[in-house]
């Protein structure tokens, strides 16, 4: 209300000429709010009504338009990626970075947005002249008149090809160095770790500053959904913490206090379950997360993820959500996602895909064979497993290089028997594999494999979780191999796929001892609770990942919220529970139900956008060794610091 009454009393001070600039701007939200309060004032304080817009009263009139949002507070008019043909006569002022020039004459000047063409009058020898000596990426300034390209001259594969700006006013903002570690040209690009270490230039690549721009616009989207639609809580949670038993090496942080020890959140498990427990029943976080575990392609020490908790939820309706909450968010510019996503049980997904992540993409899955062999007692081992996987004519491609490939891969999988081959006949092939196999499972064997003449076959047997991973793992790098030799096997557009079911252990590195699965706050599945004490790997956690394209971009469960049952869980893992008395404590405080789940937001963008790594999504990423290009860090600390943090270096070398 005051700033409104404020808005009225200064309306009398304004000039008539505000009546040209309105009907300039008459689409922008400003004007309707204007219009609106116009109208309540009566016509004579119209008459010295002035300017009340962002506007250079001693511009011309075709200066004066409502900036763009992303030219708001700025010097410039537009940016280099928007003028067209509607702008011709105006005057404008651009700001960006020298790409191009020839002659002096004709320039190319970039910003995030996009380039616009500069034309300099043979006349204008003073700007003729700084260009002559101006480097590439130098940063400027310059005004002019937009005016249309001659016909010949229309770049159509340029936003902005149809026009160009005839420059009045030319000004070096910053002069770049006359040799940059690498040049800003899309058909010659350095290699990444030069682009890496000089990212700040490497920003300036348009598949990055796209990168870049859907990111920030997938996050925005991802809030509005949650907050205005769901009514979810952003709740901000601490990085720093306590060590958490099992899971993944966790960076540790000195403190003052000698011997004792801050850890990075590996993820804000415990405090979103916490949130539940304070009534907060509709949690989210965009979180940044630490773990020491290296750098690959798909992983980097800190990484973003979406975290989410809800109350009073089951499997079934933290799934919905994230469908929702993804086709609601997804950036129009990429194919479309299905409104709900299929789902397939971790047992059924390994038996067909060999993996807990599969490509859903292209078929070629996987066929059990077991019982054909489990009559000849010289193969059959405890968790025997047989399977293989066939490739029919035309992709048949066994290179000497491909099987030799192949052969390493399986010699990591100690437990178990690997052949490949070439078959033009299969009754032939089986006659060969009897020597090996056996006469008596040679029939069964036939019937398993009769229709595959003419294929690519590669078939595995022994441990039935090694043969499993290897076969699942030849699948797809058979497939990637497949395209590179330009067949087309993977389908278009994003395939998503949740995988439920999980178990909830794994055999641990002793025997007899379990790991979580996923982590130990997972939930039993209620069908399976009474095999905890006598078949524990059977038992079925309520977990479910969230895949896309062969990628794993997310992970939940439905919590424990009993503390007799976290207690019996601690306890099977051998985990003492003083370090989780705090969680013991709060589930015991009246913790309702609940369950979540996090997306890997990194990874995810990576899948939608199709690049090579999760580093082509990250502003400023780590290498692989977990390292800091830019600036060179993990680096040494000062005496001082070493003292006041209690803390001494071992030289492992000697």
């Amino acid at each position: 209300m005051m700033f409104q009454i404020h808005f009225l009393r200064n309306i009398r001070r304004f000039s008539s000429s505000t009546r040209q600039v309105i009907r300039n701007v008459k689409q922008t939200q400003q004007l309707q709010f204007v219009q609106r309060t116009l109208h309540n004032v009566s016509s004579a304080h119209l008459q010295n009504v002035k300017n009340v817009y962002l506007v250079d009263e001693t511009s011309e009139i075709s200066q004066r338009h409502i900036q763009s949002g992303s030219n708001r507070f700025t010097c410039r008019t537009y940016n280099c990626g928007e003028l067209r043909l509607k702008h011709v006569g105006e005057r404008v002022t651009l700001c960006g970075w020298l790409e191009y020039q020839r002659m002096n004459k004709f320039v190319v000047i970039r910003d995030g947005y996009g380039h616009t063409q500069l034309l300099v009058d043979d006349k204008d020898i003073e700007v003729q002249k700084l260009l002559s000596t101006l480097p590439y990426e130098s940063v400027i300034k310059i005004s002019g008149s937009v005016v249309s390209r001659p016909k010949d001259m229309i770049n159509p594969r340029q936003s902005t090809g149809e026009i160009e700006v005839l420059v009045s006013s030319f000004e070096i903002l910053n002069k770049a160095k006359e040799i940059l570690p690498f040049n800003i040209r899309e058909f010659q690009k350095a290699k990444e770790a030069l682009r890496m270490q000089y990212r700040y230039l490497d920003l300036r690549f348009s598949e990055m500053q796209k990168n870049m721009r859907i990111r920030s616009q997938f996050f925005m989207s991802l809030r509005t959904f949650l907050v205005n639609e769901c009514q979810f809580v952003d709740v901000e949670t601490p990085t720093l913490f306590k060590a958490t038993p099992g899971g993944a090496q966790e960076f540790i942080v000195p403190t003052r206090f000698p011997g004792q020890f801050y850890s990075l959140v590996q993820s804000p498990q415990q405090f979103k379950q916490m949130l539940m427990a304070g009534a907060i029943d509709r949690y989210f976080q965009i979180a940044r997360c630490y773990r020491d575990e290296g750098s690959r392609s798909d992983r980097q020490p800190e990484f973003t993820q979406l975290d989410i908790e809800m109350s009073f939820t089951d499997v079934n309706g933290v799934i919905r959500l994230i469908e929702e909450l993804l086709h609601y968010s997804w950036p129009e510019c990429l194919p479309n996602l299905p409104r709900v996503f299929p789902r397939i049980a971790y047992e059924d997904a390994m038996e067909t895909y060999g993996t807990d992540k599969p490509d859903t993409r292209f078929e070629f899955t996987l066929h059990n064979c077991t019982n054909a062999l489990k009559n000849n007692e010289n193969l059959v081992c405890d968790n025997f497993g047989a399977y293989f996987l066939v490739f029919p004519e035309p992709y048949v491609i066994l290179s000497k290089a491909v099987k030799e490939r192949f052969s390493k891969l399986a010699q990591k999988y100690s437990e178990s028997k690997f052949l490949q081959n070439k078959v033009d006949n299969i009754e032939t092939w089986l006659i060969k594999l009897s020597r090996l196999l056996g006469n008596s499972v040679i029939e069964e064997l036939k019937i398993a494999l009769q229709p595959h003449n003419n294929s690519a076959i590669f078939f595995g047997y022994g441990n039935r979780d090694e043969v499993l991973s290897l076969l699942g793992l030849i699948r797809l790098e058979y497939v990637n191999i497949l395209e590179e030799q330009g067949h087309k096997i993977k389908k278009d557009g994003m395939h998503p796929i949740w995988i439920t079911d999980f178990p909830l252990f794994e055999k641990g590195d002793t025997p007899g001892s379990l790991n979580s699965a996923h982590h130990p706050f997972t939930s039993p599945h209620h069908d399976d609770v009474h095999l905890l004490e006598s078949s524990p790997l059977k038992v079925r956690a309520q977990a479910y990942d969230l895949v896309l394209n062969g990628n794993e971009v997310g992970g939940g469960s439905i919590r424990i919220h009993d503390p007799a049952q976290q207690e019996r869980i601690f306890k099977m893992l051998d985990i003492d529970k003083q370090f989780m008395q705090h969680m013991l404590d709060m589930l015991g405080s009246g913790c309702p139900p609940h369950g979540g789940i996090a997306l890997g937001l990194d990874r995810l963008l990576a899948t939608m956008l199709n690049t090579k790594s999760i580093r082509d999504v990250i502003a400023f990423p780590k290498t692989f060794e977990g390292r800091d290009p830019v600036s060179g860090a993990p680096s040494p600390i000062s005496e001082h610091d070493k003292k006041l943090y209690h803390l001494e270096i071992v030289d492992n070398k000697s």
